[in-house]
C-alpha cells in the first residue's frame, strides 16, 4: 500500500476538527457529506475534496482558520487534495506527473500545437493558396485538407476522452464507486446540481469570491465558461451534422446554426475564462492554494485563446489571413484535446462523481453523532 500524503494526512486532521465543531454544518454540500462520517479514509477524504467547489465560505466563518494554532483552511487544504486525486488517478500513469508542472505543459503543449499544424499545413499545401482568400464551399478544406483536419482531430479528441474515462473508472472505484441499481432521483438531482452550479450558490445568497461579503460572481463567470463551451462543441456537432448528412460544407452562412452556436459559444467562453482569471487575482489570497494556480491560470488562458481565435477566424475567414488563422486555432483546439486528461478539465467529470454519489448517500444515509 503507497504511504498516505502529507496532504491526506492535513485534511484528515481538519476535518476531524470540523466534525467535532459542525458550525459549517448548512455551508455546502460537504459538510452534510462529512456529517455521515465518523472516520476518514483516504477514498472518503478524496470524496469531500471534489465534492467541494471552492466557495471559501467555512474559511471566512471559522473560529479557527489561521492565524489560530489549528490553522483550519479546508479550501486551500482540499484543492491540493484534489490535483494529487487528479495525479493518483492519471491514464496512462506516468502522466499523473504532468499535474507537477500543470502551467507549463499547458503553455508548452499549446505552442507545439500551435507550430507542427501550422507546419504540416505549410508543407502540404501551396503558398499560393495558404496566402489568398479562399471563399465560397468547402474554402476551410482548401486550406487544411478535409482528411488531415478530421484526422487530426480524431487522434487528440479520441485519445483524451478515452484518458479521462480510464481516469474516472479509476477515481470511481478508489472513492468506492455505487452498489446497487441505477437510481434516477439520485441522477436527476447531481444533473440538476451540475447544470446550475447550485454550490456555487450558497444557498442562494452566494459564495464568498473575493472577501468575507457574498457574491455570485464565481458562479456567474463558470456558468458563462459551461454553457459557452457546450455552445461550441454544439456547433461542431451540427457542423458535422450538415457536413456528412446534408452535404452541407464549411464555411456555413452567418446565421446558420453552426455559426451562431459558435459564435455566442466563443463570446461566453471568452467572458467566463477571463472573470475567473481576473477573481483568481482579485481575491483574498488566504483560502487559495499557490500550488495549483499555475495549471488553473494556464487552462483559462487556453480555453479565452481557443474561443478568441475561433471568433478572429470568424472574421477574417474571407481574407488572405484565413490560413494561418485556422492553422493556429486547430493547434489550440488539438493542444486542448490532448491537454483534457491531464488539466483542471478533469474536475468536470470527478466532481460530477462526487455529486452523484452525495446524492444518492443522501437518500440512504444518516448523519453520525459529532465526535468528541
Amino acid at each position: 500500500m503507497a504511504a498516505e500524503s502529507e496532504t491526506v494526512a492535513e485534511a484528515r486532521r481538519q476535518m476531524e476538527i470540523c466534525n467535532a465543531c459542525r458550525y459549517c454544518e448548512g455551508y455546502c454540500a460537504v459538510f452534510p457529506a462529512m456529517a455521515m462520517r465518523r472516520s476518514f479514509a483516504e477514498a472518503d477524504l478524496t470524496h469531500l475534496a471534489n465534492l467541494c467547489h471552492g466557495c471559501k465560505g467555512c474559511y471566512h466563518a471559522c473560529q479557527y482558520a489561521p492565524p489560530h494554532p489549528f490553522g483550519i483552511n479546508i479550501p486551500a487544504t482540499f484543492a491540493e487534495l484534489r490535483q494529487e486525486s487528479y495525479a493518483e488517478h492519471a491514464w496512462p500513469k506516468p502522466m499523473g506527473r504532468a499535474f507537477e508542472r500543470n502551467g507549463t505543459l499547458v503553455t508548452l503543449a499549446a505552442a507545439f500545437g500551435i507550430a507542427i499544424t501550422l507546419i504540416l499545413v505549410a508543407a502540404l499545401q501551396d503558398p499560393a493558396v495558404l496566402y489568398s482568400a479562399q471563399t465560397g464551399v468547402g474554402a476551410f478544406f482548401r486550406i487544411i485538407p478535409y482528411w488531415l483536419m478530421v484526422g487530426l482531430a480524431t487522434l487528440t479528441f479520441g485519445y483524451g476522452v478515452f484518458a479521462m474515462a480510464m481516469g474516472a473508472r479509476s477515481y470511481w472505484r478508489a472513492t468506492g464507486g455505487m452498489g446497487g441499481a441505477f437510481a434516477p432521483a439520485p441522477a436527476a438531482e447531481a444533473a440538476v446540481d451540475i447544470l446550475t452550479l447550485r454550490n456555487l450558490g450558497g444557498g442562494g445568497h452566494g459564495c464568498n469570491d473575493l472577501d468575507e461579503g457574498f457574491s455570485q460572481r464565481r458562479r456567474h463567470f463558470h456558468q458563462a465558461l459551461l454553457y459557452g463551451f457546450l455552445l461550441c462543441f454544439a456547433a461542431t456537432s451540427t457542423g458535422a451534422i450538415y457536413h456528412h448528412v446534408f452535404g452541407w460544407k464549411s464555411p456555413h452562412a452567418f446565421f446558420s446554426l453552426p455559426v451562431q452556436f459558435g459564435t455566442w459559444g466563443g463570446v461566453l467562453m471568452m467572458l467566463g475564462a477571463a472573470g475567473l482569471m481576473h477573481t483568481k487575482v482579485i481575491t483574498d489570497p488566504g483560502p487559495v492554494s499557490r500550488k495549483v494556480l499555475g495549471g488553473e491560470f494556464a487552462m483559462l488562458a487556453l480555453l479565452f485563446l481557443i474561443a478568441a481565435t475561433g471568433l478572429l477566424l470568424l472574421a477574417v475567414r474571407h481574407t488572405g489571413a484565413m490560413g494561418v488563422m485556422l492553422a493556429i486555432h486547430l493547434g489550440l483546439v488539438f493542444a486542448f484535446f490532448l491537454l483534457m486528461p491531464y488539466s483542471k478539465m478533469v474536475h468536470g467529470v470527478y466532481r460530477g462523481i462526487a455529486l452523484l454519489r452525495n446524492a444518492r448517500e443522501k437518500r440512504s444515509a444518516k448523519p453520525a453523532p459529532a465526535a468528541g
